[in-house]
């Protein structure tokens, strides 16, 4: 038994590192720790080329459309306000064989639409997609309706697509004799998987010798960043950039031909974007969005609330009972202001933009307060970024 104490006491008194390994040790830790703060902090700030820029070709095209919704309780198009319904309505039953030229039709209960839609990339005939259905006429309420067989046409005027389904609306509409009740818009529906794909657009992607890629957020930094990921991955310089929203891509001679496998590793490439500084203001609603890249000059601040009150009350002379006097109403204002002083506050050189927002908080400012501030403060040069109000 003492013989094994000793051995496990042997062993532990080995094991204990010296105070200079236990330095080494923590320090060992604390850069690893720092590295992995650094890492984490620089990921947070890159994106996915596919989330940054656009594949040429690969792009949706819009549709639209002309139909008639039928089945309403009531709450289609007038006749005096919509003629267009009742001119639709006679020409789908002539159509169809029923000679209505001599009746008098009711459209109560149709409501004339225009449809639309986006036909994805790619799409073969055969797929479904999503439509919209807004009314055109003064219809009260597409609920309950069902769109009639409407053709969807592309920008050059060729059939792509055919509609046709029940509504679905995210609204609704009541009234009686003496109130009403809307919510939301009862007047636009949607129908879920409601156009049937006729026709495919013609792109040919494997035939492209080359390929350009466009940023959605043009800038130069950003498209030079994207050419060097795509040559650091194919090891030869097969991408640069044309201008600050274009990079031309050359497909290599080497390759296999599968340009989609080729965009596949394109497109997960990680880049860090770079946009300029800029600060956005919405002046109607007090919104300020300010970009990380905004910096300022040393600059002292100062607001004043100047607070005006004006107070208005009527002073009535009623003569005396039985006299011949009249009651007078004599007006009486009162006008007093109030005004809050504040010390300059110091907005130092090169300071993030949390440091920024500190020291415009710390003023006790609203929005719209700062909104003015951050304007003059850009007025006098001491802010390096770019103001765009909405």
């Amino acid at each position: 038994m003492a013989q094994n104490w000793k051995i496990r006491h042997r062993y532990c008194s080995h094991a204990m590192p010296s105070p200079g390994l236990w330095i080494r040790i923590i320090f060992s830790i604390l850069m690893v720790s720092i590295g992995m703060t650094f890492l984490m902090g620089h990921a947070s700030a890159v994106s996915r080329i596919k989330d940054i820029a656009d594949f040429e070709g690969v792009r949706e095209n819009q549709m639209i459309g002309y139909g008639l919704v039928v089945g309403l309780n009531g709450t289609g198009d007038s006749l005096t306000n919509s003629p267009f319904t009742r001119q639709s309505l006679q020409s789908m039953l002539e159509r169809m064989g029923v000679n209505t030229v001599a009746e008098e039709l009711r459209t109560a209960n149709v409501a004339a639409v225009m449809v639309t839609a986006n036909l994805p990339p790619f799409a073969t005939p055969g797929t479904r997609i999503d439509v919209t259905v807004s009314a055109l006429g003064d219809a009260g309420s597409l609920q309950g309706g069902t769109l009639l067989v409407t053709p969807m046409m592309g920008a050059d005027g060729q059939t792509y697509a055919i509609a046709q389904g029940s509504l679905a609306i995210g609204g609704f509409s009541v009234q009686g004799d003496a109130a009403s009740l809307t919510r939301g818009v009862p007047t636009s529906a949607r129908i879920s998987n409601g156009a049937l794909v006729e026709r495919e657009v013609g792109f040919e992607l494997a035939t492209l010798d080359r390929l350009r890629i466009a940023l959605r957020n043009p800038d130069f930094t950003t498209a030079r960043r994207v050419a060097l990921a795509i040559n650091d991955l194919m090891g030869q310089p097969i991408a640069e950039p044309k201008d600050p929203a274009t990079v031309q891509l050359y497909l290599p001679k080497s390759f296999n031909g599968n340009i989609v496998d080729l965009i596949t590793d394109i497109e997960q490439l990680l880049i860090e974007p770079d946009l300029p500084a800029k600060v956005v203001i919405d002046e109607d609603t007090g919104v300020i969005v300010m970009g990380r890249e905004v910096q300022i000059s040393t600059v002292a601040v100062a607001q004043g609330n100047l607070t005006v009150m004006v107070s208005e009350f009527a002073d009535v002379s009623q003569p005396a009972p039985f006299s011949e006097g009249e009651t007078t109403v004599i007006p009486n204002t009162e006008i007093s202001s109030e005004e809050v002083e504040t010390q300059l506050a110091v907005i130092s050189s090169g300071v993030s933009l949390q440091e920024l927002v500190d020291g415009l908080n710390m003023l006790g400012i609203g929005p719209r307060d700062m909104i003015s501030i951050l304007q003059a403060i850009k007025a006098a040069g001491a802010l390096q970024a770019e103001i765009e109000v909405m």
